[in-house]
């Protein structure tokens, strides 16, 4: 398909299939080492994936900061990234990570919709600001938010969205061969495209993302930057498997985007 390479990630990145494996354990090494602070499988919506996580500081959290799972709304979960909160917890932060269902069993419209109906879900267990984040397909989701076409029921605490590496105009997808279960049409992908829409007025944006990901992303990120004429900050030496690690230690440039 005429797109396939320039949205492959894995094969560009040597050992690229070493880190959702290394993920997976770093995320389950984090849940079991926080204990009781760590509230799994909180219920959203009736769906089998209508659920998320939630993590908690050591004291009263002073916000909420939710993050989005990327995988091209094919693969992964939330708790295959649990560890990426920690740096939100350690500036005393609560952080949430929904599920959503994911394709073939949904559309991408549909995915929209169930993070719209987490958010309320997750703003309610924690008080104070929310922030919102996420990467790659997540990063779209959370973007997405931002639309002026979006429901966004939790809009007033909402203190700003920082999507990493998004992918912010969909339409060059339906010419990958993932679209085979994606299954984008014209009309969709116009219509799940941030980037073909306006931004909700007073919601502050930062898009972020790698300064080594592939070409594809880094047009995807500016793309958005400029059509919400929002800041993009591009990375160093970060690629698209690494640019989330950025979420882990609490003073990162990444984290001061998003807490300040």
């Amino acid at each position: 398909m005429r797109y396939d390479d320039a949205y492959a990630n894995a094969k560009f990145i040597p050992g690229g299939a070493d880190y959702p494996p290394r993920w997976a354990k770093g995320a389950a090494t984090f849940r079991a080492a926080l204990g009781q602070r760590a509230r799994l499988g909180l219920r959203y919506g009736p769906a089998e994936a209508g659920w998320f996580d939630l993590f908690l500081p050591d004291a009263e959290p002073l916000g909420l900061m939710v993050f989005v799972h990327g995988g091209y709304w094919l693969a992964f979960g939330p708790r295959d990234f649990s560890h990426l909160a920690s740096g939100a917890l350690a500036r005393g932060w609560a952080c949430a990570m929904p599920a959503y269902t994911l394709a073939p069993k949904a559309r991408i419209s549909e995915m929209t919709a169930e993070i719209a109906a987490a958010l309320p879900m997750m703003a309610g267990a924690v008080a104070g600001p929310v922030v919102l984040t996420g990467h790659s397909a997540g990063g779209h989701l959370v973007a997405r938010m931002a639309s002026a076409d979006a429901a966004l029921p939790v809009v007033e605490r909402l203190t700003r969205i920082v999507p990493i590496s998004p992918l912010a105009d969909l339409r060059p997808l339906i010419e990958t061969a993932m679209n085979a279960d994606l299954r984008l049409d014209p009309a969709e992908a116009r219509d799940e495209s941030p980037a073909l829409h306006p931004r909700r007025p007073g919601t502050s944006v930062h898009v972020w993302v790698g300064g080594d990901e592939r070409p594809a992303f880094l047009d995807q990120a500016r793309r958005l930057g400029n059509a919400w004429a929002c800041p993009v900050t591009i990375e160093p030496k970060r690629h698209h498997f690494d640019v989330i690690e950025g979420l882990e230690p609490p003073d990162s440039p990444l984290m001061a985007a998003l807490l300040g």
